[in-house]
């Protein structure tokens, strides 16, 4: 199976490292800057997993002129729309391209533009970064990637992209319910970096000031939003949500508040402000959530991105 990566950053270049150290027959997609780098460096993943320098095979848009068995779409949700652009001459009738984006709003937009056959749902759970040389650094131990069908089937061509997943260091699995897997992941993505960019500090700083009830009340407001839509989250979730938003000492943020801090472009309209949406139109009072995305407004009004 041929495999296109979209980009070689802290999601895409890890997942992507990890199949190509394992013998995968994969490609990365990139922008000329990027590529120059990894000829140079090569592709360095850090990682409690064990760290690895590859020599990734590389391809700009300018050069990509092949289609491929899979897409893995790995890039920011406001980047999207590029991504499609670029990938074009890569998707054939029988591509599959599974994204591992934040929200939801890319299932419908990626359908609209390749058709729904060619979607695959998809989760990422990771904490990962480029630090200043351009290295994947991993952060934290947990490297999962689930997929599945949209309609929950068990197809043939989901268990050729198994077969392929497993055996490559990352723990990888199929699921029946691939669009529950992806609101669950939002609901805590959102807890998390709603309440890290509006009180603006980490998991252990925000407890130790008095404020985990307002981590328990965030989570709370979006499980009510996603119940409102038919996504339950089971109780057993709920609370170790709650129970990992409030851990003493915890130096845990999102992905959202490192990029805050770092002044690089946020994901918030995707992550948050799609979940107020929703709570609009669902009459689900949503004040935390309100909060941040005001904080966040205002953030980008003083010049931040």
């Amino acid at each position: 199976m041929r495999i296109l990566v979209v980009g070689a950053g802290a999601t895409g270049g890890y997942f992507g490292g990890r199949l190509a150290q394992a013998g995968r027959d994969v490609t990365f997609l990139v922008r000329a800057g990027r590529k120059a780098q990894l000829e140079e460096t090569g592709l360095q993943i850090v990682s409690p997993h064990g760290d690895v320098t590859l020599a990734p095979q590389l391809v700009t848009v300018e050069a990509l002129a092949e289609t491929f068995d899979l897409v893995l779409l790995t890039v920011k949700a406001f980047s999207l729309q590029a991504a499609l652009d670029d990938i074009a001459n890569a998707v054939g009738p029988g591509t599959m391209i599974l994204p591992v984006l934040n929200g939801m709003r890319h299932v419908e937009t990626i359908a609209a533009r390749f058709g729904a056959n060619a979607l695959l749902g998809g989760v990422a759970r990771i904490a990962s970064t480029l630090d200043a040389e351009g290295r994947v650094r991993h952060l934290a131990p947990f490297q999962e990637l689930i997929y599945g069908e949209i309609d929950g089937s068990a197809s043939a061509r989901l268990a050729e992209v198994d077969a392929v997943m497993q055996g490559a260091v990352f723990d990888a699995r199929t699921s029946s319910n691939i669009v529950h897997e992806m609101w669950l992941k939002w609901v805590f993505l959102a807890s998390l970096g709603g309440i890290t960019c509006l009180l603006r500090g980490t998991v252990g700083e925000i407890e130790a000031a008095g404020g985990a009830g307002l981590a328990t009340g965030f989570v709370d407001e979006l499980v009510a939003i996603a119940t409102a839509v038919g996504q339950v989250p089971s109780e057993k979730y709920v609370a170790a949500t709650k129970a990992a938003l409030t851990v003493k000492g915890s130096a845990l943020t999102a992905s959202m508040y490192r990029d805050l801090q770092a002044g690089f472009r946020l994901e918030d309209a995707e992550i948050l402000g799609d979940l107020l949406t929703l709570a609009q139109r669902h009459h689900v009072p949503a004040p935390l959530l309100t909060a941040a995305r005001v904080q966040l407004a205002i953030n980008q009004a003083r010049g931040g991105r």
